[in-house]
């Protein structure tokens, strides 16, 4: 293998692995997103290439292994078989035909002796027998070295000796004649007997040199396979040290590099070496590196930004905090300092009046009349302004609420109102739990309640429309509620307007109240997670839709913060 190359010179300006400087050594230029890094070596093959040629040698030795190994099984099978199959049974059948011949020798110089048929029995057995085995014998080997040959003369001098002597000393005896002379007989079938020697030498000889044959073609067979098995392992060998020297040796010098720049040694460079495909891979990660270098490089200076504004933030949360500590103590002298000299002022006023009422002329009076309902009127201001005041920050209970029952005490508080003006008020059956706090769930429903009998057209009994919203202007995950009046209504251009505190659409001389009282509905919603809006297309009257979150059965349930006995105050209006 080549020496390690590097892609680029080390970036200027960078500091060594030991230097005690927290910096990140400079990044260097980085080549343009989705561009190929160019460098040294970016040619050559690759490890596909590599790999390609590996397995096609490998093919094709197993196409040539497989071919010379079959070659040498069907050699080593046709040698086998020409022994078990054919010699084998040629010597075992002319051994039959030479016990055959034999028996039929026997039994003829028996019977000769002693002239009884029954010593004839081997005779006519060994016919038979001799017959077969020499029907055997001439279709199990071709004439290799003469073996046809000799069975033609081994049955030539048998047919000599059964021709001229056998059968007719056999028939001799039958008829009483005179057989021929035993000796004559014996000569004729020494023939015989040296037809069969020259046949089972031949034959031996012919399995002596199959068994040679077969022999060699095992060896040959074992050798050559010795000599593919060593060739494979050899070739796996080559394999294991090609992988090694082009793959894993330069993935592990990647990896150790890019461990060292997991580690925190950012100069460390990744070095290119190998295929065409891993040097490409090297480049790229050395590219990651550089652009890790210069984002951790930015986010280091953003860090500093960071702990910057991180302090500034600290010191305007004191502010804050301080702020709040001046605003509770404000509330606390608005709901209790404020309010004692306001209530001194109308109750001096009232006595005023009632002492010296009949001193004063009318326009006395009236003045009087006017300095106590500007003190109510700052006291409801001032009880309102709290309240708006409380939401998410006193009111801030986090449980389950059944709307029935904030509606149910919403209705409660309303009583003296609503009978007032004989108003008419329905609701669903059941409405569905939410997540929230019950206090402000039953100052939302006071309020839009309130507004919805407060701002009836006169001449009409006031109808107030509590529903459970479906259908297309629901939101997922959100219950939509709607209030509903036969009232004034109010025009599209004030949908939004109404929603802001202190915005009032008629004189306090027409409709009292201090205009808080949509904007805390608002607040309360949107503490809920919701919105509120007024539905513009609803005619005549006002429809006033609002969202509540789904309650999720997993939903933390927490414990709520007792309210204030002022929390609930039905004097707010639009």
């Amino acid at each position: 293998m080549n020496a390690p190359e590097r892609t680029e010179p080390p970036p200027s300006g960078s500091p060594p692995a030991d230097s005690p400087s927290d910096e990140v050594p400079a990044a260097a230029e980085l080549p343009p997103a989705g561009a190929t890094p160019a460098g040294p070596g970016h040619g050559g093959p690759s490890l596909r290439a590599w790999l390609t040629t590996v397995l096609a040698v490998l093919a094709l030795m197993v196409v040539g292994t497989g071919a010379v190994g079959a070659a040498l099984l069907s050699n080593t099978t046709m040698a086998g078989d020409r022994l078990v199959d054919g010699i084998l049974p040629a010597q075992r059948d002319a051994l039959r035909l030479e016990a055959a011949l034999l028996d039929q020798e026997t039994g003829v110089r028996g019977y000769l002796l002693a002239r009884d048929p029954a010593l004839l029995e081997p005779y006519e057995r060994g016919l038979e027998s001799g017959r077969g085995a020499a029907d055997r014998l001439s279709t199990v080997l071709d004439d290799v070295g003469g073996v046809r040959a000799d069975l033609r003369a081994v049955q030539d001098a048998a047919r000599v000796w059964q021709d001229e002597f056998a059968t007719p000393a056999v028939s001799a005896v039958r008829a009483g004649g005179e057989p021929p002379s035993v000796q004559v007989g014996k000569e004729k079938f020494d023939e015989v007997r040296l037809r069969l020697a020259e046949q089972q030498a031949r034959l031996d000889r012919v399995q002596t040199e199959a068994r040679t044959t077969f022999g060699e073609a095992r060896s040959e067979r074992d050798r050559i396979l010795l000599a593919l098995v060593a060739a494979f392992l050899l070739a796996g060998a080559a394999l294991g040290v090609l992988l090694h020297v082009g793959v894993l040796r330069p993935l592990a010098s990647v990896r150790t590099a890019s461990q060292r720049v997991a580690d925190g040694a950012f100069e460390e460079e990744i070095p290119v070496r190998g295929p065409a495909d891993l040097r490409t891979l090297a480049r790229s990660v050395e590219a990651m590196r550089r652009r890790t270098v210069a984002e951790l490089t930015a986010s280091q200076r953003n860090a500093r930004e960071l702990n910057r504004t991180a302090a500034e933030l600290d010191a305007q949360a004191g502010e804050l905090r301080r702020s709040n500590a001046e605003l509770e103590q404000f509330a606390y002298v608005a709901s209790h300092d404020l309010q004692e000299p306001l209530r001194k002022v109308a109750s001096f006023c009232q006595l005023l009046e009632k002492r010296y009422g009949q001193q004063l002329d009318e326009r006395g009076t009236q003045y009087i009349a006017f300095a106590v309902d500007g003190a109510k009127r700052m006291q409801v201001l001032i009880n309102d302004l709290l309240a708006f005041s409380r939401v998410g920050r006193v009111q801030d209970a986090r449980e389950t609420v059944a709307l029935d029952s904030t509606v149910d005490r919403a209705m409660r508080n309303l009583a003296a109102a609503v009978e007032e003006h004989s108003a008419e008020v329905t609701r669903p059956d059941r409405l569905p739990e939410v997540l929230g706090d019950p206090t402000l769930l039953t100052m939302l429903w006071q309020n839009l309640v309130a507004n919805a009998v407060k701002f009836h057209s006169p001449g009409l009994t006031p109808h107030v429309e509590i529903s459970l919203v479906d259908g297309t202007e629901t939101e997922p995950g959100f219950h939509t509620f709607a209030v509903t009046d036969n009232g004034i209504g109010i025009p599209a251009e004030f949908a939004e307007k109404v929603f802001v505190i202190f915005q009032r659409l008629h004189g306090r001389e027409t409709y009292g109240g201090t205009g808080i009282g949509l904007s805390l509905c608002k607040k309360i919603v949107e503490h809920s997670g919701g919105h509120i809006r007024i539905d513009t297309a609803h005619t005549p009257g006002t429809r006033i839709l609002f969202t509540l979150p789904v309650l999720a059965t997993d939903a933390a349930v927490t414990e709520p913060v007792p309210a204030s006995d002022s929390a609930v105050d039905e004097g707010t209006s639009r």
